[in-house]
């Protein structure tokens, strides 16, 4: 049965995310989409809404590109992506038990040396712990792209569980020797790993490429909530410094790249150059 692919985020998602870090009222983000405001607050709950909307008056508003808003609006999704390509990467979604937010962690590893790497953790340790079983790895590291409970919430059993694994963190509460400094690689058997901080939805926010992918195939950049396809984490006051991050740090990065984040599909760098609407 092939799974059904939605966005983290729906329209009114992006719509209630840009009006609270721009301290924009409903009724100032109803008037620009030409919605009453009953009918914009049900959008912004549900992600649809009945009428037409005035794409370019709140795109104004809430500086986000109206072209791509509307393309989400009408299903916009990236395209499948083919991870025959990186046939060491598994993506390990997880769900809070108390509200079922879903939450991935990926795991990688290098096919002769068989050495591992998880990057966040999610809600739960025993799927992760299945798959380095079923494939015979040795997690050498675990790398936290923030410290927000749904990505973190299964690291004290995974420590236990593997003592003498290396934890690296952008996190000041983080021991010393686990803090990510500029400029350092991890090697992982053939595979590199290094890390560029992009704060703004967290302020330990932090993006690891993994590179050196067999024949030198294309990065997997495993971004947390910096981005998603289509749209990107909550940053409220820091919206400014979360988009510049995310150019600087992320699209940066070749088009082909494959983007991992913590909540809804894969993406790639060109993908989202071209469709998410909050980079114009």
């Amino acid at each position: 049965m092939v799974p059904i692919v939605t966005l983290e985020d729906s329209i009114g998602d992006i719509f209630r995310k840009a009006r609270l870090s721009l301290s924009v009222t409903p009724e100032a983000a109803a008037q620009a989409a030409g919605l009453t405001s009953g009918e914009y607050t049900q959008l912004e709950e549900t992600g649809k809404s009945a009428k037409p909307l005035n794409y370019t008056a709140i795109a104004k508003l809430l500086t986000l590109d109206g072209h791509k808003l509307e393309r989400i609006a009408k299903g916009w999704l990236p395209k499948p992506v083919d991870l025959t390509i990186w046939r060491e990467l598994r993506v390990i979604t997880t769900a809070d038990p108390e509200d079922g937010m879903k939450v991935h962690a990926y795991l990688v590893w290098d096919e002769v040396t068989r050495e591992a790497a998880l990057f966040d953790t999610g809600f739960e340790a025993t799927p992760i712990q299945k798959l380095i079983e079923e494939n015979q790895l040795q997690l050498r590291h675990i790398f936290i792209t923030h410290t927000h409970r749904d990505h973190v919430a299964a690291l004290v059993p995974l420590r236990a569980a593997y003592p003498k694994v290396r934890l690296h963190s952008n996190s000041k509460a983080a021991p010393a020797d686990a803090r990510n400094r500029a400029n350092d690689f991890i090697n992982l058997g053939s595979l590199r790993i290094t890390n560029r901080d992009t704060p703004g939805h967290a302020e330990d926010g932090v993006t690891y490429v993994v590179g050196n992918w067999p024949e030198d195939g294309p990065h997997v950049a495993i971004v947390g909530d910096a981005i998603f396809a289509g749209s990107m984490g909550g940053a409220r006051d820091q919206l400014t410094l979360a988009r510049s991050k995310v150019r600087e740090q992320i699209f940066s990065l070749p088009i082909e790249t494959l983007i991992c984040a913590g909540h809804g599909p894969l993406t790639t760098v060109g993908e989202e150059k071209a469709n998410n609407p909050w980079f114009l």
